[in-house]
């Protein structure tokens, strides 16, 4: 059992385990620092990430070195449009003995890759939406529970769209964080090259528990925030509301339609995790700029006129940023 003489010294213990996380699976992963400490931040939020990125980025690679560093078994489900939901949640057989007997899907890990997840239909995304959702499946009229900690990382490829099925916007929303996964840098390029075309790659060490990891959720819960940050998140999430009272000018030019109160809350509980990795006990509006665009970037819905004047969800969500003090 974990013990610790106050949250203080938790905390503390936290910051440590988080940069001893990063260095070894830095001997991995070349660069991506941003995407790698979001995603940790969902971990350890209890949230779930979209990554948008196109093929050859070591998705795959990185979400494996990220499960390994934390000690947590990991599936991944290549997404085709002839995957039904058993294929995911699993489905009870007939044994040798004529007895039904459960097989477990890939869905029952602690890291579930949900790779291309929009190359297959509504009713099997659903199913491992349900799953994110509730942390169970009802399978035969029996729910079974997913062990925690459950984090599942979705991919989209961004430049193929025949033969996909968009998630709708309210599946969205299910996600903490949309993250956008870029190039390496032409040095990171050289440096994943000369690491990996000798066949010899580095296995990374465990450096957290599962309990531990379980220990840190409970313990981000518990983080005091500031009526000004609570404030603070709720209006920006505000902000983007077409037509209503708080509605930023250009919500009413650029959207169709804004943020929910989904948004606010992940805001805050994003900023929580944030300001522990940056050495604070509690969140300030800072820590909610920091993570701002990786919640909100999908929970806001662009216009034709967006579109037609090239002004992409960023620059928009950095106008909200920059104006929110008129408001």
């Amino acid at each position: 059992m974990i013990t610790y003489n106050s949250d203080k010294e938790a905390i503390i213990d936290f910051g440590k385990k988080y940069q001893a996380l990063r260095n070894e699976i830095s001997k991995v992963i070349v660069g991506q620092e941003d995407v790698i400490r979001n995603i940790l931040i969902t971990i350890f939020s209890r949230g779930h990430v979209l990554l948008i990125g196109v093929p050859g980025l070591a998705k795959t690679l990185m979400i494996t070195t990220i499960a390994k560093a934390l000690g947590l078994s990991y599936n991944r489900i290549q997404f085709t449009p002839d995957l039904m939901p058993s294929d995911i949640l699993g489905t009870e057989i007939l044994d040798e003995n004529r007895q039904f007997k459960f097989v477990h899907g890939p869905i029952f890990a602690n890291i579930v890759l949900a790779d291309e997840i929009n190359r297959t239909p509504p009713k099997t995304q659903s199913a491992l939406l349900e799953a994110m959702q509730e942390r169970s499946v009802s399978i035969a009229g029996t729910t079974r529970m997913l062990q925690e900690p459950f984090f599942v990382l979705a991919t989209q490829n961004p430049i193929e769209q025949e033969g996909t099925y968009p998630l709708p916007e309210a599946q969205l929303d299910r996600f903490m964080f949309n993250i956008y996964l870029d190039y390496p840098s032409i040095n990171e390029e050289v440096s994943i090259v000369k690491s990996t075309i000798n066949g010899a790659m580095y296995e990374p060490q465990q450096i957290v528990s599962q309990e531990e990891i379980v220990y840190f959720q409970h313990l981000l819960q518990k983080i005091p925030v500031a009526d000004n940050v609570y404030n603070y998140a709720v209006r920006l999430s505000a902000s983007t509301r077409p037509n209503t009272d708080l509605a930023h000018p250009w919500a009413n030019k650029y959207l169709s339609w804004g943020a929910g109160p989904r948004c606010s809350q992940n805001l805050v509980i994003a900023a929580k995790c944030n300001a522990v990795l940056n050495g604070k006990f509690s969140p300030d509006i800072e820590d909610i700029k920091q993570v701002v665009y990786a919640v909100m970037r999908h929970r806001i819905v662009k216009n034709y006129r967006a579109e037609a004047d090239n002004v992409d969800i960023d620059t928009i969500i950095a106008q909200f940023i920059a104006d929110l003090k008129d408001f």
